[in-house]
């Protein structure tokens, strides 16, 4: 436990937290009813893990719609991600399962890796709060959020222009209808006009994003 508490940087106050979150149902079953297996620990890390991501990618995001911000996410907390986050500390080495499971590989399978690991984060949130909790994941996830950058959200207002253009004589314009807000979080409000009609109306941390999506809502209403 200590060797893991060296990799990852964090000593706990709670020991029996640690201990917990690494014990596998397995080994508790195989054991007296006095062990306690990580999966509580399991179900409040995910809850945990989704927060963290959630803002981070929020914040770090401001032009990103809600889907592409679910999209994201998914990519961050799915199985196949948690495990290979799981690796890198070489967390399967530490987990506690049955004898049988030891032999049938469990400390390599992604489904018992990839859940000790949301029980590690709540470990590490119950123990030392959430900004500890939050240092631990975002260790992971920064690091695979520099790239995704660079990959562009659907450019519904592009889509939308191209249609209507195949229209010579329409005219598509974006109006702004509402601000609100102090200055560090300010929300907007657009609508877009086909001509003089109001085809859609969007709202969003940026004017840009504000027309992204009255350009989504106007495609959405077109039968796109």
């Amino acid at each position: 436990m200590t060797e893991l508490e060296k990799i990852i940087g964090y000593e706990f106050n709670n020991r029996e937290l640690l201990e917990t979150a690494l014990t596998h149902s397995s080994f508790a079953n195989e054991h007296s009813k006095a062990v306690v297996c990580n999966e509580r620990l399991e179900f409040l890390g995910d809850s945990v893990l989704s927060l963290v991501v959630s803002t981070f990618i929020y914040n770090n995001f401001p032009d990103y719609p809600e889907g592409n911000l679910t999209k994201l996410r998914a990519s961050l907390v799915c199985e196949k991600a948690l495990f290979n986050f799981a690796k890198e500390i070489r967390l399967g080495e530490f987990i506690k399962l049955s004898h049988g499971e030891k032999r049938g590989g469990g400390a390599n399978r992604p489904s018992i890796v990839s859940d000790a690991f949301e029980a590690l984060i709540a470990a590490l949130y119950l123990d030392g709060g959430y900004e500890t909790a939050q240092q631990f994941v975002l260790r992971f996830v920064e690091p695979q959020t520099k790239h995704i950058k660079s990959i562009p959200v659907k450019d519904y207002k592009t889509t939308l222009q191209e249609i209507v253009q195949k229209n010579p004589g329409e005219r598509i314009e974006y109006h702004l209808v509402g601000e609100s807000g102090p200055d560090h979080d300010k929300h907007f409000t657009v609508e877009v006009m086909l001509n003089s009609n109001c085809i859609g109306k969007g709202g969003g941390r940026s004017k840009k994003e504000a027309e992204q999506q009255a350009a989504r809502e106007a495609l959405e209403l077109m039968g796109y």
